[in-house]
């Protein structure tokens, strides 16, 4: 018979009582497919659970033999559950003994039954199992059918995670045990934590899973609608003069499905279902994300991405406190597929010990608010969502890459010995901190830091550094729904000149598209973005934008000193373009405040080879320039540094790149134009002993590596090891980076790395 809404009402009723009552998860399944098979009408309905190794186990069941629960196993992937667990989606089979994937199992007395719906049980983007009804009749699953035992199964994973299957012949209930998991990831931020997991996607708890008073769930879904559709059209409300007459077809998408009356609709139907909103939301979240990860298309994906985002937004309006993640737990670790710079900012102030990422290609953003926060950080750990739970405690190792679940006391131990050891390491670094970058033959080394947040600026006495090598000015702009003002501009710039004290600072200027996207601007989809409509270029061709960035950094410094850094420029001509926009707005802000900088300096980024061959070019118009290692090397050895299959494929301290930094640096010194170098690479010790025996004696990095980098420094003479290191140079070994750790143990050199 054909199913209909009070049907699917009566069953949401019936099983909010089932999930209320008293009683072990085994006794509550037995009822709860009791209940399914009679409201829908099926002769049959089953619960599979997935085991470690990917089989499946017959857990519970109404319509076939009681002694099959608990004995049935099918292999990964047999049969037409194991096609289910393996698609992880719904399927409806009319006859299902004529199916290429059908599996008779006789012990389970399945014969008579044609019809087949099976759907997978989803938590966290993993399959826990498979729920399934027959019937003996060949006939057809209606939507609405198919949408219900979507939702029952969204219910059931509550249960069913609970399980152990090691113990479901006994009928005893209890948690899972699981064995110790290691796992490999990307160092985004170095260090030790140890805590337990929360997990980022809002979560809704089983007792909010059904509606007490569906008018009053209604309403509530309808207020968080209203509230997360002025959210967006807040996004899209920007300043003219910043957007020039760029299409903003980005962000005019995502706003429309927002404003999809199919996607309220079908929450709207989850309510009228039984569900409460939170419900019918994850309902409809947990459908976004089994399409997202099946999806091939990479504009479907984008699209599927864009609604499981407003689906976690809209779960965290109806959660309260306008949304923002809570974290309870005195010692934890965030646990995220993806997380947005703004995001993690909201858990600044939570007391997390360490972040981990499952997709590391849209991590960098809080990679470098991870940094600026000190938090260690693990990116690119494939199967990370599938692999662990609310509540686990783990260990991340930053420094070798490692996360361990579920430690044992050996592991724990392991890890208490470490950190004693890094916190000695850390004292001795700390006991430099007022002492010159120096080398034993009197050679004095500029140490910076690297800063892109207030945050990063409480590090620069701490750290020692001597001053701010690089602002990276991009993420005001990525942390807010709207662009910046210019009264913000101003204030922050202000504000780090302020806590500056007098300290040299370099604003690079904004270094948007490629990787780091601005929805409202970044409109087209591009094949490789890394070389694409990015930095200067980006900057060039808004000018409304760019302009009132630089008018912000004038305004700011006042009659202070100004020191401004274009990115990736590629040609002469991008710097001079730049320069002149810079020029104008010295001039209208002496024009209007009487004010201009008493010292402007002006450089450029050198992050492109194309821009090594055109130094001449630049001669006596350019102040300094500033080698920013993390593109330059990704562009030199054609290896992307987002991508983690080849990121490691290319290595600084290697013959090419090193000569070819010679090669930079000669002709520097040639047309004495002042050079520095920023980025990852100058960070460890022995890329840093390399640039400064090139003649690079100004380096920026994070605050973390100022330590170690001048430890190093001051075991440094310069000139003794110079000689050596270039005639190492001009006759390499094949193990190049082996010959300059040998070369540094015969000199002297303190390498903590080495």
């Amino acid at each position: 018979m054909p199913y209909n809404l009070p049907a699917t009402r009566l069953l949401m009723n019936r099983l909010r009582q089932v999930m209320a009552e008293d009683g072990d998860t085994r006794f509550r399944l037995d009822q709860v497919v009791r209940l399914i098979a009679s409201t829908m009408v099926a002769d049959v309905c089953s619960v599979y659970l997935r085991l470690s190794d990917g089989g499946l186990l017959l857990i519970a069941t109404e319509g076939l033999k009681p002694e099959a629960v608990s004995a049935t196993r099918l292999a990964p992937n047999e049969g037409l559950v194991g096609l289910v667990a393996r698609r992880g989606e719904a399927m409806a089979i009319q006859n299902a003994p004529r199916h290429p994937a059908f599996s008779y199992r006789p012990e389970t007395g399945e014969d008579p039954f044609h019809a087949f719906l099976g759907m997978p049980i989803l938590r966290g983007g993993r399959v826990l199992g498979v729920l399934t009804v027959q019937n003996r009749t060949e006939r057809a699953y209606g939507d609405d059918e198919i949408d219900t035992l979507q939702t029952i199964a969204m219910v059931l994973a509550e249960i069913v995670d609970r399980m152990d299957p090691e113990h479901i012949s006994n009928g005893v209930d209890s948690k899972r045990e699981r064995n110790l998991a290691s796992l490999h990831g990307r160092v985004l931020c170095e260090g030790l934590g140890y805590g337990r997991a929360v997990l980022h996607d809002p979560v809704v708890p089983a007792a909010k899973f059904f509606a007490a008073d569906q008018t009053l769930e209604a309403a509530r879904l309808s207020e968080a609608l209203v509230g997360l559709k002025a959210s967006i059209d807040q996004m899209l409300a920007l300043d003219g003069a910043a957007l020039g007459d760029d299409p903003r077809d980005v962000m005019e998408t995502y706003r429309l499905l927002a404003h999809d009356p199919s996607w309220a609709e079908k929450m709207r139907e989850g309510i009228r279902s039984g569900l409460s909103a939170e419900a019918s939301v994850d309902r409809a979240r947990r459908e976004h994300r089994a399409r997202l990860q099946s999806a091939r298309d990479p504009y479907l994906r984008e699209r599927l991405n864009d609604l499981e985002d407003l689906d976690n937004r809209l779960l965290r309006i109806l959660g309260g406190e306008d949304g923002r993640p809570q974290i309870s737990e005195e010692r934890s670790v965030l646990v995220a597929r993806r997380l947005g710079p703004a995001e993690l900012l909201e858990y600044s102030n939570t007391g997390l010990r360490a972040i981990l990422m499952e997709e590391a290609a849209v991590s960098s953003h809080a990679a470098i608010v991870a940094r600026a926060l000190g938090i260690p950080t693990l990116g690119g750990i494939e199967g990370l969502t599938s692999r662990i739970d609310q509540g686990d405690w783990v260990i991340v190792d930053a420094e070798q890459g490692r996360l361990h679940i579920r430690p044992d006391d050996s592991l724990y131990d392991a890890y208490k010995g470490r950190v004693a050891i890094r916190s000695e390491r850390q004292a001795g670094y700390a006991a430099l901190r007022d002492l010159p970058a120096r080398t034993k033959d009197g050679t004095d080394v500029k140490l910076y830091l690297n800063a892109g947040l207030d945050l990063d600026l409480d590090m620069l006495e701490q750290a020692g550094a001597d001053g701010v090598g690089l602002f990276r000015t991009e993420f005001q702009f990525l942390v807010s729904e709207t662009l910046p003002r210019l009264d913000d501009q101003v204030a922050l710039y202000r504000r780090v000149l302020d806590r500056a004290a007098g300290k040299p600072v370099i604003f690079r200027t904004v270094d948007l598209g490629g990787d780091k996207v601005l929805p409202a601007l970044n409109t087209a989809r591009e094949e490789n973005p890394a070389l694409g409509w990015r930095s200067v270029r980006f900057a060039l061709d808004h000018k409304g934008l760019f302009r009132r960035q630089l008018r912000a950094l004038v305004r700011a410094a006042g009659t202070d000193p100004l020191t401004v850094m274009f990115p990736m420029v590629t040609t002469p001509g991008e710097f001079f373009e730049a320069r002149e926009l810079l020029m104008k707005e010295v001039a209208w802000t002496l024009s209007r405040t009487g004010k201009t900088p008493s010292r402007l300096e002006v450089g450029v980024m050198l992050e492109t080879p194309a821009l090594a061959f055109s130094l001449t070019e630049l001669a006596g118009e350019v102040d300094f320039l500033s080698v920013g290692t993390n593109d330059l090397m990704q562009f030199f050895f054609a290896a992307d540094r987002m991508t983690p299959s080849v990121s490691d494929r290319y290595d600084l301290v290697s013959p090419a790149a090193l000569r070819f930094l010679k090669l930079v640096s000669q002709t520097c010194i040639d047309h004495s134009i002042r050079m520095s170098a920023c980025g990852e690479a100058t960070a460890s010790p022995i890329s840093a002993l390399c640039f400064i025996a090139l003649g690079f004696l100004n380096l920026s990095m994070p605050a973390a590596s100022i330590g170690p980098v001048k430890r190093m420094v001051r075991s440094l003479d310069l000139a003794a090891f110079r000689k050596d290191f270039l005639a190492a140079l001009d006759a390499p070994d094949t193990a190049f980076r082996n010959q300059v750790l040998a070369l540094a143990s015969d000199h002297g050199v303190q390498l903590s790395d080495a």
